[in-house]
């Protein structure tokens, strides 16, 4: 195992920003003290070599200037909430509304955008790096002093870890993630719509048209939602994606699916197959839920080496609590405070087949 530390970028207050490389088992990890990104993550490819299996940019610059949040750690909030505000103890907080007349990813100056301490260490048969954030009080509008830390790494075993903590002086909601886009064709090599997909997952959560929750829980079984055996992206799509369904289909998934079993319990969430290269990426959370996204709104973005990022160019699995929950009681509850603390895990497996 092995890690190395260098010069990344500088900010306009002349704070340095760091970029990590590590390298355990037959993976290379990169991620970045700024927004706390995943930056590359080279696996092994079937015509030999490495390939890097996630969207992102060539330089620093381009992180300064992520509107889709490639790699980023998203938080206090992450995912949406109706309205641009909620209600703890009466009490009304305004957040930012940059999605319309709603909130995404706790406004366009959260955590993604922010640098983070950061320091290296390995530790039973891994190599991690911890990232550290003090969130104020009236930070992006939320309530509470959070002192939040996420931990990235590499095990031995071909396994990238997640894990995600907080506490709060005060109730406060908190639900954190990472965003990072997949293609495990390698990015920028074609789009992602015959990855083959299975989730965990036998119900998911009904979005109006701005793609918040209204609190409805429905089942997957027999619909365009259901991944509880393995399919191509494209199979239940409209046919203008090669999918076989009618006007009706969706364009892409841009949904949140409830991943059986129980919230706190490490257990099996997705697993995503390429079929040309045979290599198989298994998810593995804490979590009660997972954002799959297809990438349905990428806009031509210019990324690594030339490439360009557009419709259903990568997705994301993006382990969380439910979007909107603040607002929707009958969820699990994201809200933290002095007597509760945030913790979760995620683990991303890779397998060559």
């Amino acid at each position: 195992m092995k890690v190395t530390k260098k010069n990344f970028g500088l900010l306009s207050n002349g704070k340095k920003v760091f970029l990590y490389t590590l390298k355990a088992g037959d993976l290379t990890l990169s991620l970045s003290s700024f927004g706390a990104a995943w930056t590359s993550l080279l696996v092994p490819s079937h015509k030999g070599g490495k390939a890097d299996v996630l969207l992102g940019f060539s330089g620093f610059d381009g992180y300064l200037h992520n509107g889709p949040f490639l790699g980023v750690t998203v938080g206090r909030f992450a995912n949406r909430i109706g309205g641009g505000n909620f209600y703890i103890d009466g009490h009304c907080y305004q957040l930012e509304k940059n999605d319309g007349q709603n909130t995404l990813h706790s406004g366009r100056r959260a955590f993604d955008k922010l640098l983070w301490e950061s320091e290296s260490y390995e530790e039973k048969g891994g190599i991690y790096v911890r990232f550290e954030l003090d969130s104020p009080d009236g930070d992006c509008g939320f309530p509470g002093n959070v002192k939040a830390a996420v931990t990235y790494g590499l095990t031995k075993a071909n396994e990238l870890v997640a894990m995600y903590e907080a506490s709060a002086d005060a109730p406060t909601p908190i639900n954190l993630t990472n965003h990072a886009y997949f293609n495990l064709a390698g990015e920028g090599n074609g789009n992602i719509l015959s990855h083959e997909v299975k989730l965990d997952s036998s119900s998911y959560l009904e979005v109006d048209d701005s793609l918040i929750p209204t609190g409805r829980l429905l089942p997957v079984r027999d619909s365009a939602f259901d991944f509880r055996q393995s399919k191509p992206v494209k199979q239940d799509l409209k046919p203008e994606y090669g999918g076989n369904g009618g006007s009706s289909a969706p364009e892409g998934y841009d949904h949140c699916f409830i991943v059986d079993g129980d919230h706190g319990k490490l257990r099996s969430c997705a697993e995503v197959r390429e079929p040309d290269s045979g290599l198989v990426m298994k998810v593995f959370t804490t979590q009660p839920a997972v954002q799959f996204y297809t990438g349905n709104m990428l806009p031509g973005l210019s990324g690594k080496a030339g490439s360009v990022y557009s419709k259903h160019s990568g997705f994301c699995l993006e382990t969380q609590h439910f979007p909107d929950s603040p607002n929707k009681h009958d969820f699990p509850s994201c809200i933290i405070g002095p007597n509760k603390q945030y913790k979760e895990k995620s683990v991303f497996a890779f397998e060559l087949g």
